[in-house]
């Protein structure tokens, strides 16, 4: 089995805006169910969001390798996992999805489809926590990945930004493609525009160095070995990500 490029970019575009939606609508629900309570507000969202991307990347991982995140998909392809011109579809792909999902959130808690956060994130401590946070993310994908224990990715990567939600200054975002969706909802997931070029070039940085750290970990590993060890993309071996 081996899905054509369009089966995967749709599951990619469905995963992204599942994914936001959830990031979005559980920021939204929590800040009406807990008004005033931000640590109880912080607690709901990133429970709702470790379990939505749990079963998020269970549903379209075996078709797509369940990215959801423009730095994983570099960083596979760089390993040789994702051909170039598949990852230079993901990319737009899943900024579609996330911007998507952003709007399918707001509309499903009766808010104006479109409005633009002027939530101010990008402070000295958030930026350094995003690349830590993507490093991190990163790190967990490609060691369970090129050491044959991808089957375990969903959970563990789940469980990853549930916890970062909390360990880092920014609650982790992680993930360019989610930086620019939560643009579009002036809630509590939400992000201003401004904030956002520093957050991705963060994250970017984040990836790069997670690279390094794989490449020092398991020099070792061929590409069509690290492609036969991740799972569940039977297919091609892509890994998971937020």
């Amino acid at each position: 089995m081996n899905p054509p490029l369009k089966r995967r970019l749709l599951a990619e575009l469905l995963g992204s805006a599942f994914l936001t939606a959830a990031v979005v609508g559980s920021g939204i629900a929590a800040a009406a169910l807990s008004p005033g309570d931000t640590g109880l507000q912080l607690l709901e969202n990133a429970l709702a969001t470790a379990a939505a991307l749990f079963t998020i990347i269970l549903m379209f991982g075996p078709v797509s390798g369940g990215h959801f995140n423009p730095v994983v998909s570099l960083v596979d392809a760089s390993f040789g996992g994702l051909p170039w011109r598949a990852a230079a579809a993901y990319v737009p792909v899943q900024v579609i999805g996330c911007i998507a999902g952003a709007v399918v959130a707001n509309l499903m808690f009766d808010l104006t489809a479109i409005s633009i956060s002027e939530t101010h994130r990008a402070t000295g401590a958030h930026v350094f926590s995003e690349v830590i946070a993507t490093l991190g993310l990163v790190l967990v994908i490609f060691s369970l990945a090129r050491t044959g224990r991808g089957n375990l990715a969903p959970a563990a990567v789940g469980a990853y930004i549930g916890a970062a939600y909390f360990f880092t200054s920014s609650t982790s975002f992680a993930n360019p493609a989610i930086d620019i969706g939560r643009m579009f909802s002036d809630t509590f997931a939400g992000i201003a525009p401004a904030s956002v070029p520093a957050f991705i070039v963060a994250q970017l940085a984040g990836g790069v160095l997670a690279w390094i750290v794989i490449r020092s970990l398991y020099p070792d590993l061929t590409a069509a070995e690290a492609a036969d060890a991740v799972l569940p993309r039977a297919a091609e071996g892509e890994p998971t990500g937020r």
